[in-house]
């Protein structure tokens, strides 16, 4: 009998042959810096790959992360310009990121508005209050609070900072997903939502909750940009919803919902940033690497597809 490979091994034979790959073609990949540089971008982004990966579990998708990116960068960097405290300005994004999940939920789950749909529409939305309240340009708070400063640009130990809110976003995902009636909830929404419904779990309430899950995720990962640039740009965050789908489709979650893990999101996102890594160090122009990642994109999804067709 044909003994099945344990789930994740291609996941991890790809992000060898790419390590190797890139040392090969780049002397400088392993150069410490580098590493480093590396893992920042796998936390950047691997933090909307958490986000994204709850919203697919239940079928979903969610094309507004980018905008609330921008928007809590410029609505950050107005209310720091006023002289706001620092955690109550980090309280008021987050909420800000809530805010938008919670319409983009309530529309999907109660009105049964398409996901695509409800949430191209606040992605449109979204990213026009922040060109309003920016005015169109940037928002330069000035000299960021070293408080503040350290969530983006600061160093522990030696390992940026953002790698530590990464982490952590990932442990407390995962202990969701595995181990709470929630996380058992969301898997059964995306399996097969009828049967969900029929056993008693309350659909448009999980549905409801993921989307503000992502949102506030999209948002957190919007103060540590702004951390990190120190500006508020109202056009920042531009295609991260390409990232954030990416990340979560490489790493085994299905858009066909009900499967996925937080493991193969962070498996994901490395693979992201060592694959961009790679073509930065090559030379390859930022116009080029989009028709990378689309093309992963649709190789994912047709791979998806087929092993669904096989079973």
């Amino acid at each position: 009998m044909k003994k099945k490979l344990p789930r994740g091994t291609g996941l991890a034979g790809a992000l060898i042959v790419l390590i190797i790959a890139a040392s090969l073609i780049s002397p400088h990949f392993l150069n410490p810096i580098n590493i480093l540089n590396v893992l920042r971008q796998v936390a950047l982004y691997g933090i909307l790959g958490i986000g994204m990966t709850f919203v697919i579990l239940t079928k979903g998708i969610d094309l507004s992360v980018g905008s609330i990116v921008a928007l809590v960068g410029v609505t950050g960097a107005v209310l720091m310009e006023q002289g706001m405290p620092i955690p109550l300005m980090v309280l008021i994004c987050l909420a800000i990121g809530a805010l938008v999940g919670c319409v983009n939920g309530f529309g999907i789950s109660f009105f049964r508005i398409p996901a695509f749909i409800m949430t191209l529409g606040c992605m449109v939305m979204v990213r026009g209050f922040a060109l309003m309240i920016a005015d169109g340009g940037t928002v330069n708070p000035g000299k960021l609070a070293d408080s503040f400063f350290v969530l983006g640009g600061g160093y522990m130990l030696g390992v940026p900072t953002p790698i530590y809110v990464f982490a952590i976003v990932c442990i407390v995902a995962a202990v969701v997903l595995s181990f709470t009636p929630f996380g058992r909830a969301i898997y059964a929404v995306g399996s097969n939502e009828e049967a969900a419904r029929l056993s008693g779990i309350n659909v448009p309430l999980v549905i409801f909750s993921v989307y503000i899950i992502c949102g506030v995720l999209a948002a957190l990962s919007g103060l540590i940009f702004l951390s990190r640039l120190s500006v508020g740009d109202p056009n920042s965050g531009l295609g991260l919803e390409l990232e954030a789908i990416t990340i979560a489709v490489i790493g085994g979650t299905s858009l066909f919902g009900g499967e996925g893990t937080v493991l193969g999101t962070m498996g994901g996102a490395m693979v992201l940033a060592i694959i961009a890594n790679i073509l930065n160090l090559a030379g390859v122009s930022p116009f080029s690497q989009q028709v990378v990642k689309g093309a992963i994109i649709v190789l994912a999804v047709l791979l998806e597809a087929g092993r669904k067709a096989r079973r």
